[in-house]
């Protein structure tokens, strides 16, 4: 398998960049220029060999001297003809071409020719030619110079390309830096660059994606935290039933006990069991509130709600005077299952623990938030205990022996998991009333929930 090839550093090609685009500039350029130095120098020849010719025609026509030599420079060709016949020339003799220009070489020189008619009647003309080889010296000379100026340019746009490239990429050098030095040290403050408005908007990201990433981490640690406390909390909890459940189990199987002590030695096994189910249940919903996302949040009718709470509530605990008092509708924004866990717990406390007669469940705008309460004439609870209740496995000096200590800290962890909060009051029937406070749309705090309120 062959090595994986070295990326190639944005400095270099940049550099790149600049200098092949400088030398597609430089051959558009360098092409016009190379073409109209040709046109250029050859236009002066063709001036100066025309003057050249002009002023030797009129010398000739003045003089009406058809012999001898010609007035020409040295470096020139001539040639005087009158039909075929020549009638003087220079050393190097030009064929005979009609008026025009024209190009000839003689004698391996080669000559830009210019013909003209003098002495007008007799049909003579006189060819004159100058040398190209000057002409050309020049025109590559020139040349040359041009590739060199186009070679110099694109060399010092490749410098300037580099040293500039240089400067532009020095944000994201720093924000390479800065993510380096973050993966070696965690607690390095987050990647911040200014200069350039992709080093910013790739930082941003970098933000973005690292605050994603502390905050999945935040939530495996609090779900990690939650089954150690979970596993604490039921080993904690369970082990006295079920040493007492097992302590029946083996009295019932080992000793010849009479019918009805059996009996009660069993039925007391299996009221142990339906405490530990009933501990191992509502466990289970307090983790599942904790793991609970942004996106379990939705639109709910608390109206619908209480009124399906409290008809079920009427069936399961006969004999109870369950009122609602709620509007036709009522929309918050939050977990149904934990509001309809909550409102179920806050009845059954209300029946098991201080034995109500009556409940009064309510619910009503106040302010931004909802108020729900759920008002009973039972035993009450003392006031020096309604906050320590919300505990887990805190149970009031009033409570059935029968309960898990838990159903009040699922109330109050419902409330905060909605940003609100739950607290006890004196109850105008006689017993307690227990006051939720939810925001319409759930505002949790720094660590996930909202302080609890003492008072509406």
């Amino acid at each position: 398998m062959s090595a994986r090839r070295r990326p190639v550093s944005l400095r270099l090609r940049v550099t790149a960049a600049a200098a092949l685009g400088t030398a597609l500039v430089v051959l558009l350029l360098g092409g016009v220029a190379w073409v109209g130095i040709e046109r250029q120098v050859n236009a002066q020849l063709d001036g100066k060999l025309d003057s050249v010719t002009q002023v030797t025609a009129a010398n000739l026509t003045s003089l009406r001297v058809l012999q001898g030599p010609l007035p020409l420079p040295p470096e020139y060709a001539g040639t005087l003809r009158a039909g075929e016949l020549t009638l003087s020339t220079t050393d190097a003799e030009l064929p005979k071409f009609a008026e025009g220009w024209d190009t000839a070489t003689v004698d391996g020189t080669r000559y830009r020719v210019r013909t003209v008619e003098v002495l007008s009647g007799l049909g003579a003309t006189i060819s004159v030619g100058a040398p190209t080889a000057p002409v050309q010296a020049a025109i590559t000379s020139l040349h040359r110079w041009t590739i060199g100026i186009g070679l110099g340019a694109v060399v010092v746009a490749a410098a300037l390309g580099w040293l500039f490239a240089g400067v532009a990429i020095a944000p994201l050098r720093r924000l390479a830096e800065q993510t380096r030095r973050l993966g070696l040290d965690p607690t390095a403050p987050p990647p911040r660059v200014s200069g350039a408005i992709e080093a910013e908007e790739l930082a941003a990201a970098l933000r973005t994606l690292l605050d994603a990433n502390a905050a999945e981490r935040a939530r495996t640690a609090s779900a990690l935290a939650t089954a150690r406390d979970f596993a604490a909390a039921s080993a904690h909890e369970l082990r006295t039933p079920l040493t007492a459940m097992r302590t029946n189990l083996e009295v019932a199987t080992t000793l010849d006990l009479p019918a009805a002590t059996r009996a009660e030695v069993l039925s007391d096994a299996l009221r142990t069991e339906r405490r530990v189910e009933a501990t191992l249940h509502a466990l289970e919903r307090l983790a599942a509130g904790e793991l609970s996302s942004e996106a379990d949040f939705v639109p709910v009718d608390l109206s619908e709600l209480l009124d399906r709470a409290a008809h079920d509530a009427v069936r399961t605990h006969r004999g109870v005077d369950i009122r609602l008092d709620a509007p036709p509708t009522l929309v918050i924004t939050g977990l149904p299952a934990g509001l309809r866990l909550a409102v179920d717990n806050a009845v059954s406390n209300a029946v098991r623990h201080g034995r109500a007669g009556v409940i009064e469940i309510a619910a009503r705008e106040w302010q931004d938030a909802v108020v729900v309460t759920v008002t009973d004439d039972g035993a009450g609870i003392p006031a020096d205990e309604r906050e320590a209740v919300f505990e887990r496995f805190r149970r009031g000096a009033g409570a059935a022996p029968d309960g898990s200590g838990l159903g009040l800290a699922l109330i109050r962890q419902q409330a905060e998991l909605h940003g609100g909060a739950a607290w006890f009051e004196d109850s105008p029937l006689g017993g307690v009333r227990l006051v939720l406070r939810l925001p319409r749309t759930p505002t949790p705090g720094p660590d996930g929930t909202e302080p609890a309120a003492s008072s509406v």
